[in-house]
């Protein structure tokens, strides 16, 4: 992913000196990454019009074709805990240089998403406010209560704050069979993805309509809600690669592999040996992959309504 020579955004908080003095549990609202991911490639019309989409954008499209929604599979954890990776894996803190690389990185991508958006409101009349970013270590406080690195990344509608631990950058790498920089800046695109749902007051409808029906409808409107932020997704690497060419060979394959690594049926049948659906609150690999692949194709908000559409 050519990133380097991006420009930074400013609304990136480094507060990784905090121990994080929140009391309260994480608050409802919040969309931790950790519960489910993206994908598992699909045929047909879909894949030959994304394939139309990634030429005319310089892509070399053999990444989808040969694709095939497998990744190295993850250690088995129990919901809400880091991966135990046995005596062979030590993890090793990132280097201070390392970490401040990092840290420009994620400044870059947060500019990307800044401008992708503010340039999409503008088309339909709106105004985009960009959200902050909150650099942080084992835990945090928010306007939506303690946040926890096992967690994953979050979005709190409450502060309109990104919050990520960049440990869990290694997780993904090392054990969830994820790596590469495009998987990393697909995390942070997804969570920026709430925030536009926040923007656009979509969350608070789902939250509403979560509250008035059984836990598995509200799980269904959970899922809808993760799949249009991998859509969201999407159209932030669809634009930013057409403003500033980001994307190399093996980049659509990195955030492909990421977001199928954590779909909730792999989590699920990692974690106990059965799958769930009714329990799903992010969508089913193949899901994932699906809407990240058709925000990725068509650029535009219209392409992501999950909420319309019988098939997901």
């Amino acid at each position: 992913m050519r990133w380097r020579d991006g420009r930074r955004s400013e609304n990136v908080e480094d507060r990784r000196d905090e121990s994080g003095d929140a009391v309260e549990p994480f608050g409802e609202g919040t969309t931790p990454m950790r519960g489910g991911r993206v994908v598992g490639i699909g045929g047909g019309v879909g894949t030959l019009v994304l394939v139309v989409v990634l030429l005319l954008m310089g892509v070399d499209p053999s990444v989808l074709l040969n694709h095939s929604g497998q990744v190295a599979p993850p250690v088995t954890v129990p919901a809400g805990r880091r991966p135990d990776t046995g005596a062979s894996h030590q993890f090793q803190a990132p280097t201070a240089g390392a970490e401040d690389e990092m840290k420009q990185f994620v400044s870059v991508v947060l500019g990307d998403t800044e401008d992708t958006w503010h340039a999409v409101f503008k088309e339909s009349g709106k105004r985009y406010t960009d959200p902050k970013l909150v650099l942080f270590t084992g835990t945090i406080g928010s306007a939506c209560g303690r946040g926890e690195a096992a967690m994953g990344p979050f979005y709190c509608p409450g502060d309109q704050k990104v919050y990520i631990d960049l440990a869990f950058y290694d997780e993904l790498r090392n054990d969830f069979g994820a790596p590469g920089d495009f998987a990393q800046a697909y995390v942070i695109a997804h969570e920026v993805g709430h925030h536009v749902q926040n923007l656009l007051g979509i969350s608070e409808q789902v939250d509403a309509r979560r509250r008035r029906v059984s836990q598995r409808e509200g799980n269904q409107l959970s899922v809808r809600l993760e799949l249009q932020a991998d859509c969201y997704a999407g159209i932030w690497a669809n634009r930013a690669h057409q403003a500033r060419r980001i994307l190399e060979q093996g980049d659509v394959e990195e955030g492909l592999n990421a977001a199928s690594a954590i779909g909730d049926d792999r989590l699920q049948r990692q974690a106990r040996g059965t799958v769930t659906p009714d329990s799903f609150t992010h969508g089913s690999s193949a899901q994932r992959v699906r809407w990240f692949k058709r925000g990725l194709a068509q650029g535009r908000l219209s392409a992501c309504d999950t909420f319309s559409t019988k098939e997901l």
